[in-house]
């Protein structure tokens, strides 16, 4: 497991023992994310289509202490099949941005997958702040240490995932 910081952008990495395209089915399969979330935060999608490329947009329901339970809708911006894929979440019903059309914070979610030998890959989950305004980035730098925390335990439950197949 390898961690990585730059500004506003945290990655997390693991090695696990499954080809890409086994794992890249999961990661773009929006039903499956709750199993594999390790924040705890995630309670299910709406819609139960897989992503099929760039443009797609899917719904989780969420749930977060200061919020309680809200939707955020996802829009995917990177498709790679089999290497990558990512998407800009945005506040939706029930969040506290919501009623605000031009509500979003520009952050990412991304998957990039690296074939690493036979029936293995390395998987690097990142969320990219980057383009978040200073004081939604301001928060993200503050709490570095445990966004990576999560995305470690996303890893290990992603590898989870994929040796129960």
């Amino acid at each position: 497991m390898t961690s990585t910081t730059g500004e506003a952008v945290v990655a997390v990495s693991r090695r696990i023992t499954a080809p890409a395209e086994d794992i890249f089915r999961i990661l773009a399969d929006p039903g499956r994310h709750p199993g594999l979330d390790g924040s705890g935060m995630l309670r299910g999608g709406v819609f139960e289509a897989a992503v099929s490329g760039v443009g797609d947009v899917f719904v989780m329901r969420m749930h977060y202490e200061r919020y309680g339970d809200y939707e955020m809708i996802n829009h995917v911006v990177e498709y790679e099949p089999d290497r990558r894929i990512g998407w800009e979440p945005r506040p939706g019903r029930g969040h506290p941005d919501a009623t605000d059309p031009e509500a979003t914070w520009g952050h990412r979610w991304i998957f990039e997958l690296l074939p690493d030998g036979a029936g293995a890959t390395v998987v690097t989950e990142i969320f990219d702040g980057s383009r978040m305004p200073d004081d939604k980035r301001a928060e993200v730098d503050s709490g570095r240490a445990w966004w990576q925390t999560q995305m470690a335990s996303t890893l290990e439950r992603l590898a989870d995932l994929c040796s129960a197949r």
